[in-house]
């Protein structure tokens, strides 16, 4: 199973466009994680996976998204309405309602990725807007076994090996 993961691209079309086409033969799930500022029914968005965020007024987009991709449930939230800036319990809380292997979340605009109570919890940080990195960066999530690689790039398609993590899990 592969996704990539992408949050708070605020209004951009031709970044995100091509960050989408440079993956999407590549992966078996397209998530944005809110912040898009685009319309629902943007053909940049076709075919991914889209929570509305802060930003997103007036979108049609949904709060949160329970999706299974190959064995692997996700729960996508933008995060403004869990508190995200304050504590992750609120995310490890619905993952464990929903029965999510991995979270997935924007909102604070910062790259991180974690294990909490056996949930990956993933924030691919800013496409635009990067908080406590010099570049925007987005996520590729592949599960292969018993492991989670977690794989932060530039918008340019630079792995950024100090970013990416690598989770066991059973």
């Amino acid at each position: 199973m592969r996704a990539l993961i992408m949050s708070d691209s605020h209004g951009w079309e031709k970044e995100l466009a091509a960050v989408i086409e440079r993956h999407r033969g590549e992966v078996d799930a397209l998530f944005h994680c809110g912040d898009s500022e685009l319309a629902e029914e943007s053909p940049v968005l076709d075919n991914v996976y889209t929570v509305r965020g802060n930003c997103d007024f007036g979108s049609g987009f949904p709060e949160e998204i329970n999706e299974e991709v190959n064995g692997v449930n996700f729960y996508i939230a933008h995060g403004h309405l869990l508190n995200v800036k304050m504590t992750a319990m609120n995310l490890v809380y619905k993952a464990q309602e929903s029965g999510a292997d991995i979270v997935c979340f924007g909102h604070t605009h910062v790259p991180i990725a974690f294990e909490e109570k056996g949930i990956i919890i993933v924030n691919p940080g800013s496409m635009r807007l990067p908080r406590q990195v010099k570049v925007g960066t987005y996520v590729l999530v592949e599960k292969t076994g018993t492991e989670i690689d977690v794989a932060y790039y530039s918008i340019a398609g630079v792995k950024l090996d100090d970013l990416s993590k690598t989770f066991s899990v059973k």
